[in-house]
């Protein structure tokens, strides 16, 4: 699925593959099973590169701690990236501009006094602003603890939980606002209230890609609210780009990992729905045949790459995967990765609510987690996407393109059907998504935009997230 979004009109034929492992028993007990053809979202244009100019630069431009190492309590600044190799046209203004800036530099070190104080107010405003979120959610248990006395509420790490939310979930899947290139308008106090938000329902997030220095502005916030969070990185390279894209995205890695380190980092994913997206192009199916292997070809060289990388900057320890849709795993690509992440969406295979759940963890094991199952290197496997919509958009007005509606009742069904059983067995999965995406209301039209948990302003929906 792309960076979060879909599309619900390719249907997917079901290939006979086997599940990939897990750390532990992946198998689901416990579920009524019935199967049937499974379906994935729309490709995104995401892509990045990003100026952060405007936001506080608080970064030492000599330190850059590696993994184990002490980290400042003040956080440094993600650095946007200088140097792309094969970069498009379209972002050429962008780099020129960023060039100009870095002869400006050693401004930085004079202004940082004044940047400190930016970023000091950057705080109270996540925590003033989290706080007037909370109040407002919609479920009638969602008011916020006051910021515990003593403490600094000008530290983001001092922030206020909201008593409705539970770190039930095993993972989320998460793109920061406004991380598509060529606009780029992410930010690193929006990211921060992202992560004191998901730090309250789950320890470990996936990202999709690496464009508009999103790992950068993850790792930031994950350092300066302090919370127990880990997070796959990911690589969104393209089909058609002979690898700009790729290579874009690993310099961004690179300089995340180089500034931050790889404490809170378990992997790199490389690929999303890359075999999907090349195949189906080429009018074919199979994932292991001629239009899959040529796919292979290209991300098996991108995730040598990456490791290559990973040792050369002594981080071997993270983990280097790949995801895809679920029925749609190269054998090759699969063979080559410790890990392998799945989507498998129970509403895009048209599924009841009531068998959503049964239908999600029999797919997933006797398709994705006995495939790799089979193979030499037995990569471990996750569901990397599952969930259910909650609405609609005016480009298809019927929410109910499927057996069951889609509403926050059947989301919150989902939940509690899939998400404690799920993690009592053992299964590792990525839960679609932390908050509703607007852009692909008017991009792709249909439920594309209505799978948070939480709503586009950061409001939990009406839901009850059970203790697991």
């Amino acid at each position: 699925m792309q960076q979060g979004g879909y599309s619900s009109t390719m249907t997917m034929q079901q290939v006979p593959y086997r599940d990939t492992q897990m750390s532990t028993s992946p198998t689901l007990q416990g579920y009524d099973t019935s199967s049937s053809g499974v379906a994935t979202h729309a490709h995104s244009p995401f892509d990045s590169s990003h100026n952060l100019s405007t936001e506080p630069t608080l970064r030492n431009p000599t330190h850059h701690p590696l993994a184990g190492q002490p980290i400042s309590t003040v956080p440094y600044m993600p650095v946007p990236q200088t140097n792309y190799q094969n970069i498009e046209g379209r972002n050429s203004d962008w780099l020129e501009q960023s060039q100009k800036a870095s002869k400006r530099s050693r401004w930085i070190v004079i202004g940082s006094i004044l940047t400190l104080v930016a970023l000091i107010a950057a705080g109270v405003a996540v925590g003033v602003t989290l706080s007037k979120k909370s109040s407002n959610n919609s479920s009638s248990s969602s008011s916020s603890s006051a910021v515990p006395a003593g403490t600094n509420p000008n530290d983001p790490s001092n922030f206020p939980k909201n008593t409705a939310l539970v770190n039930s979930f095993y993972g989320i899947a998460y793109t920061p606002l406004g991380s598509q290139l060529p606009d780029c308008g992410n930010t690193l106090t929006e990211v921060i209230e992202d992560i004191q938000l998901l730090s309250q329902i789950t320890t470990t997030i996936r990202l999709y890609g690496a464009d508009c220095n999103q790992s950068s502005l993850v790792l930031a916030a994950i350092q300066a609210t302090k919370v127990n969070m880990s997070v796959y990185l990911g690589n969104y390279p393209a089909v058609n780009d002979n690898g700009a894209a790729y290579t874009r995205q690993k310099g961004e890695i690179q300089t995340a990992l180089q500034q931050y380190g790889g404490a809170n980092v378990l992997g790199i994913t490389v690929g999303n729905e890359f075999i999907l997206d090349y195949i189906t192009q080429q009018g074919q199916s199979d994932p292991n045949g001629v239009a899959g292997q040529a796919a292979a070809a290209m991300l098996v060289p991108w995730i040598s790459d990456t490791r290559s990388m990973l040792s050369s900057m002594g981080l071997s320890n993270i983990l280097v995967g790949n995801a895809d849709a679920g029925s749609y795993f190269n054998n090759e690509v699969l063979s080559a990765v410790d890990y392998g992440m799945a989507n498998v969406h129970p509403w895009f295979a048209n599924q009841s609510i009531e068998n959503a759940a049964a239908w999600t963890a029999d797919f997933f094991n006797t398709t994705d987690y006995a495939l790799a199952q089979s193979l030499p290197n037995k990569p471990k496997m996750f569901i990397a996407e599952t969930g259910w919509p909650t609405g609609t958009s005016s480009f298809n007005a019927n929410p109910n393109d499927g057996p069951s509606l889609a509403s926050t009742d059947n989301l919150q069904i989902f939940i509690n059907d899939f998400a404690c059983q799920a993690t009592k067995n053992g299964t590792g999965y990525f839960f679609f998504e932390f908050s509703d995406e607007p852009w692909k209301n008017t991009t792709y039209g249909g439920v594309e935009g209505y799978w948070g948990l939480f709503d586009s302003n950061k409001n939990l929906k009406n839901i009850t997230i059970p203790p697991c």
